[in-house]
């Protein structure tokens, strides 16, 4: 009922490919005020405009707690695209391209952050007790609390928007053009691990960690299909990035923040990749499907999307 919701709906191909070019054009254009302020920064420090070609120079030039605001602005920017693309381009309420329930459902959207907040959280702590010379605490209040702001308003905004594009408006979209579940879900998947390859991550960790992106993509994927809405994947990607930014951080992620730990830790692309997407994100699917009851699982991952019986007369 997901995917096939949007056929009730202004569903041409063309304008899956005008609301994908809209929504690209307003993510850049919330990129633009995170490059005026690093622009004025290196010249009030007297640094060639140069260095703007260096990823990471780009990360230490603006104040930690201004860059992430900075940077996470552009999916603000570019959620607001989505939602002007569906409600004018596509005529179809936002809440069809979020849940087929008659309500968004926050009971899910919060068990999905707890889930992974507490899991986390769980494996955090077990490690810094088991390896302490991994961590320093960094600890310090006020550039924590500016962060915990910026965080708790921004984060969720970021997350929405990749949801809202590749489980929500590409699924949707992909679904009623391939008129079948699995595509979409493999493309959305794919194109959604891909984006991340020009993190500094990939560059420390080298190409294995696209498994973990990939099969993130297929994690949130899977349970949006099998649970009929965006719900669970909403709070699960909210939690997941929002747990990240303010319990540690590294040299080398994407988010450097002033959160409670730094992991020192020389990273390896062993268990930290592939444990997710063998071991954790298959047991997170079975406790979802407990408690959802889901039922179904070769229709609703790899069944047929069809027209309603009004639109296939028509």
């Amino acid at each position: 009922m997901y995917i096939k919701q949007a056929y009730n709906y202004l569903h041409d191909w063309w304008r899956y490919i005008v609301g994908v070019l809209i929504i690209f054009l307003a993510s850049q254009i919330g990129t633009l005020p995170f490059l005026a302020a690093a622009v004025a920064k290196l010249i009030s420090n007297g640094e060639e405009l140069s260095a703007l070609e260096d990823q990471n120079k780009i990360m230490t030039v603006l104040d930690s707690n201004l860059t992430l605001f900075l940077m996470l602005l552009s999916f603000a920017v570019g959620l607001v695209g989505v939602y002007l693309v569906v409600k004018y381009l596509h005529k179809q309420p936002f809440l069809k391209l979020t849940t087929s329930r008659k309500k968004t459902d926050w009971g899910r959207i919060g068990f999905s952050f707890g889930l992974v907040v507490i899991t986390t959280l769980g494996f955090t702590l077990l490690d810094y007790y088991s390896n302490p010379e991994d961590y320093v605490v960094q600890f310090q209040l006020v550039p924590f609390l500016i962060l915990a702001v910026i965080a708790i308003v921004m984060i969720p905004l970021q997350t929405s928007f990749e949801e809202y594009l590749f489980r929500g408006y590409l699924m949707q979209g992909i679904g009623v053009m391939a008129k079948n579940k699995w595509v979409p879900l493999l493309i959305t998947s794919v194109i959604f691990g891909g984006l991340h390859f020009f993190n500094p991550e990939v560059e420390k960790l080298g190409n294995i960690i696209m498994i973990y992106y990939i099969g993130t993509g297929f994690f949130l994927g899977i349970i949006t299909l099998m649970d009929d809405g965006m719900e669970l994947a909403l709070g699960f990607h909210a939690g997941n990035n929002l747990i990240a930014a303010l319990l540690v951080t590294t040299d080398w992620t994407v988010f450097q923040t002033n959160s409670v730990l730094k992991d020192i830790s020389e990273p390896s692309a062993g268990f930290d990749v592939l444990g997710p997407v063998l071991m954790l994100y298959p047991i997170f699917i079975a406790i979802m499907a407990f408690r959802y009851k889901w039922k179904g699982w070769g229709e609703k991952l790899f069944g047929k999307v069809t027209p309603p019986p009004k639109i296939q007369s028509e």
